[in-house]
């Protein structure tokens, strides 16, 4: 199965230094409605991606039907959302998931901090929960080496 991120700043030194060689990942697809739409943006932040990493930037509804998350290959594929309620969006239109990993969720007023990279707001927790219960498991590392995962509770 792909691996998938959370991660509000999305294509950024963590992820490809980290994440891409952690999961061995040949390609990246990007969920984001407002960056699919964005052909500037998509140019600047695939900048940061190396030139052996394909890359795609997808509005949420499209996610389900590419065959790049269903067909052969998929196991090395990175694919990143911004935010949780994107990932449950995706979900309900059919994205099956078995890991959801929250690397990073910026603090802000009324969320609670979870851990240094992680805040959750009370849509986030609803939506972790909901995620939860369709059987999808919560990782919660900022990258692939974080000594001690945190618990959502």
């Amino acid at each position: 199965m792909f691996w998938v991120r959370v991660d509000n700043r999305l294509i950024h030194g963590q992820v490809v230094e980290a994440w891409v060689p952690y999961i061995g990942a040949r390609s990246i697809i990007v969920g984001n409605d407002d960056l699919a739409r964005d052909e500037l943006q998509q140019e600047i932040m695939a900048l940061a991606i190396p030139r052996a990493v394909d890359s795609a930037f997808l509005l949420i509804d499209q996610l389900a039907g590419d065959s790049r998350l269903n067909g052969p290959g998929r196991d090395a594929t990175l694919l990143l959302f911004s935010c949780c309620l994107d990932v449950r969006r995706a979900v309900d239109k059919g994205l099956r998931l078995e890991t959801l990993n929250v690397g990073n969720l910026h603090y802000g007023t009324g969320k609670r901090q979870l851990s240094p990279s992680v805040s959750l707001g009370a849509d986030d927790e609803s939506c972790l929960r909901y995620l939860q219960g369709k059987g999808v498991e919560l990782d919660f590392r900022c990258v692939p080496n974080d000594p001690v995962p945190v618990r959502f509770t």
